[in-house]
């Protein structure tokens, strides 16, 4: 168990952290290069749009496969999409590889793939304690990985950082071998048994209520972090707040997510999951109005980051929790990745409106509303989730 949640902490550390430094790019590409804030948006946006729907099929090949291999090819297109990012001299070939080609690997390298691991290898009275370590490692990568990236930027300049994140993203293929699981194309123990198809998972899922309340509250969590995950560094920037806050504000997001996400984790094993995810998204529309009622500073901008950070992927563990605990884990990498993908769908709109509504307004007003009214929708939405293990009649033959 502790090599798993070792070398799937580290993979998720890497992958997350460097994914959350994307928008310290933003300013730097788009001023270099003559481009608007929208296109950049529009890249990014479609990575997260990719990384959701690409993930639904990663997921299935993870479980039939096993995360091995899914982890291998991950990387080395993460390597790729990092690169290609760097070299790409017109928009259309920076959404490509910044959009499509990272996207790709994000599916490959992250939650949905190393929480079927996860469900797999960890017993279930541990289950959600394990999966909130793992995304409290993914919290560490970006306390630990924005700094680092903004200090790559200032020291050798945003296209040869980005190479070299190329090369720290193949780390992940070595840590892969950590996650080699039993039946999975090895020698040791016998293929995993199903008792369900794939179809018959999939149709169990969506006339499950629980399951469509579930993935309608990821997509707000998903709105909600990568607006400000992206346009953060910018909005801060208009308003003549230098620099180097951003880069400490994003650090500070990780640094406090570690202790959300580990705590949200270990309340789930006590508390119905329900009332916590309900209880997150109310509170992340309270911190927005604070935030935005507030004289802005530095000081206001660290203690927004510091409370967001504390609510900020801590819907993670308990959302892919609740789904192990009513369906099982034989297709969770598939479930977890439908539900991550309205998640990223979510994700494409607060990236991409955040640049639409600023270039046609100027400023970032109506998406922070959007993002208010849309955390309370979320915290409605998911009280009604029953999060009791499904019952199934057995097979006939």
């Amino acid at each position: 168990m502790l090599q798993v949640l070792l070398c799937g902490g580290a993979v998720v550390t890497l992958s997350m952290g460097i994914r959350h430094g994307f928008g310290l790019w933003l300013q730097p590409i788009t001023q270099d290069m003559g481009w608007t804030r929208e296109s950049f948006a529009l890249a990014i946006a479609i990575q997260n749009l990719s990384w959701g729907v690409l993930g639904i099929f990663v997921g299935m090949m993870a479980d039939k496969l096993g995360a091995f291999k899914v982890l291998i090819g991950g990387a080395i297109l993460y390597a790729l999409g990092l690169a290609g990012m760097a070299l790409a001299p017109t928009t259309l070939l920076f959404t490509l590889t910044a959009g499509l080609l990272i996207g790709a690997a994000q599916a490959g390298t992250t939650y949905a793939v190393i929480y079927g691991v996860l469900g797999r290898q960890i017993p279930p009275d541990r289950r959600s304690w394990a999966m909130g370590v793992t995304a409290a490692a993914g919290s560490f990568g970006q306390f630990f990985m924005v700094p680092v990236e903004g200090g790559l930027i200032a020291q050798f300049g945003w296209s040869n950082a980005l190479l070299i994140l190329a090369v720290i993203a193949l780390v992940i293929a070595a840590l892969a071998f950590g996650l080699r699981e039993p039946g999975f194309g090895s020698t040791a123990g016998a293929a995993p048994k199903r008792d369900q198809t794939i179809g018959q998972a999939l149709a169990e899922a969506w006339t499950n209520p629980s399951f469509v309340l579930l993935l309608a509250g990821y997509f707000v969590c998903g709105f909600q972090v990568m607006f400000i995950g992206v346009h953060m560094p910018s909005y801060l920037k208009d308003f003549g707040i230098a620099p180097h806050v951003a880069s400490y504000s994003l650090a500070l997001v990780g640094l406090f997510n570690i202790f959300g996400t580990y705590i949200a984790g270990n309340l789930g094993q006590k508390m119905p999951k329900r009332y916590l995810l309900s209880g997150i998204y109310g509170l992340r529309s309270v911190v927005i109005i604070g935030f935005l009622l507030a004289p802005l500073s530095p000081w206001s901008v660290y203690l927004f980051s510091a409370a967001m950070g504390f609510l900020w992927l801590s819907t993670v563990p308990l959302t892919n929790a609740t789904i192990a605990q009513i369906f099982g884990v034989q297709h969770l990498s598939m479930l977890g990745g439908f539900v991550f993908c309205s998640h990223q769908v979510g994700s494409f709109l607060g990236v991409w409106l955040g640049g639409y509504l600023y270039d046609r307004n100027g400023n970032y007003d109506m998406v922070w509303y959007l993002a208010i009214a849309l955390g309370i929708f979320a915290a409605i939405v998911n009280l009604p989730v029953r999060e009791q293990a499904l019952v199934r009649k057995p097979a006939t033959t």
